[in-house]
């Protein structure tokens, strides 16, 4: 299930982020690779989003260093655009459109050429029903919508995908639909960051996870860690609930 990592893809060093008189993120370093996926856990208001802000350049650090597929967000911004899928935790389409007709429209927006007859064969490949592909996605699930997400991210060849809690509110075949649609990506070099409250899906599908608490990296675990660790108990510890 799970492949090697190999070069950075995603490197942060020494990142700080404040906001008035608030310190968000305290000099956090991570690194995903190509092929990897890192989960990023950590308590609300531990810098998670902050994070992920920057990697996708609609924030500014005040100090350290962001590289996505060889590129500063802040410097460029396009570039970087162009190799990175990002998956919020509600999946923005047009609820008119149906999800051919959106896959179709942000795949254009994106400057991706696509032939007409390989959308519906990328919603396949993501497991979207075909029942469902030419109907409005205002009836999706929020299950399907990732999964023209996703498909949006493969018809843009993304080298990196960032998701931001993909399985908060799914049931329990949804998320092990999208926990094998991502190890998919993985097994095909795109590196994926996945911040999460998620443990069971953390534990199941990251190669590595990190702990952030109070935006410092507190602690990281390897997938053979990961197999050897009760990760809500090793999770709790490292965060201080209650402190």
């Amino acid at each position: 299930m799970h492949t090697q990592p190999k070069r950075p893809v995603i490197q942060i060093d020494n990142l700080v982020k404040a906001f008035a008189d608030q310190t968000v993120l305290q000099g956090l370093s991570l690194t995903v690779n190509q092929g990897e996926i890192l989960a990023l856990l950590g308590p609300n208001g531990a810098g998670k989003t902050t994070t992920i802000n920057c990697l996708l350049g609609f924030l500014s650090p005040d100090k350290g260093r962001i590289s996505v597929a060889g590129y500063c967000p802040q410097e460029n911004a396009a570039l970087v655009r162009q190799q990175l899928a990002y998956i919020p935790e509600q999946v923005a389409l047009y609820p008119r459109l149906s999800g051919l007709e959106n896959l179709a429209y942000f795949s254009k927006v994106a400057g991706v050429k696509v032939a007409d007859s390989d959308f519906r064969a990328l919603l396949e490949i993501v497991s979207l029903p075909n029942h469902a592909m030419d109907k409005p996605v205002s009836g999706y699930s929020k299950g399907m919508r990732q999964k023209v997400g996703i498909a949006i991210a493969l018809a843009k060849k993304a080298k990196v995908l960032i998701l931001d809690e993909p399985t908060s509110g799914l049931d329990p075949s949804a998320s092990h639909e999208f926990s094998q649609l991502i190890q998919r990506l993985a097994r095909q070099g795109v590196a994926i960051l996945m911040a999460t409250h998620d443990l069971f899906r953390a534990q199941e599908d990251a190669h590595r996870v990190a702990i952030i608490n109070k935006g410092q990296l507190v602690d990281t675990l390897s997938y053979q860690q990961l197999q050897e660790t009760q990760l809500e108990a090793h999770y709790l510890k490292h965060i201080k609930v209650g402190a």
